[in-house]
């Protein structure tokens, strides 16, 4: 995760999630699994999503950045689902520049997955698809969970997933820039202006 102070606010971008990457043991509704999220599952997440919004560990009563506003661009590539962010919020940009943005985290929902047997090991949990619910900042929560909470949307209970993982952090900040005084100058062509 590269996180970049500048003019306009904290651009933050990276990897949310690397497809085809085991993770570490996680819990869900099948259980602990080592998981893997297959290739193209969040692209076809992207397509079929309205409005993803981003969050500070997974509380929604704050958004901060989303897809509709043109603050969140995702995409997945051969790597796993990337994402650049702005944000514009000033307390959030203060816990940027102090460093204390951990890593990114995903909520999803409607997955669709095939379990691997292992013999005296953990199943994996092959994701094939997935709704993407948010993205989410970690802050105060640790880097590496998982959680499964239950919304009701439309009179319908829903399962959101919620997952996060270790990410490096480079965060960078772009000096303020120095006014030049042009005045002087200004006033050696007012004066030419004059003399005409």
């Amino acid at each position: 995760m590269k996180v970049e102070i500048r003019a306009d606010g904290a651009h933050i971008e990276g990897y949310v999630n690397v497809t085809e990457k085991k993770s570490r043991p996680v819990i869900t509704p099948r259980g602990k699994v080592i998981e893997v999220i297959e290739q193209r599952a969040f692209e076809k997440a992207i397509e079929r999503a309205g409005n993803i919004t981003v969050t500070v560990d997974h509380d929604k009563t704050n958004v901060y950045a989303s897809t509709s506003d043109g603050t969140l661009d995702l995409y997945e590539d051969a790597i796993g689902l990337h994402a650049s962010v702005l944000i514009r919020d000033p307390n959030l940009i203060d816990i940027a520049k102090q460093g204390k943005i951990k890593g990114w985290s995903f909520g999803m929902y409607n997955v669709i997955d095939d379990m691997e047997d292992r013999a005296g090991e953990l199943p994996i949990r092959h994701v094939k698809s997935l709704d993407l619910d948010h993205l989410t900042l970690v802050v105060n929560k640790q880097p590496i969970y998982s959680a499964t909470s239950v919304e009701l949307r439309a009179n319908e209970s829903v399962d959101i997933e919620e997952r996060a993982s270790e990410q490096e952090i480079k965060l960078v900040i772009e000096p303020p820039k120095e006014k030049v005084d042009y005045s002087p100058y200004q006033n050696r062509i007012d004066a030419l202006k004059v003399g005409k």
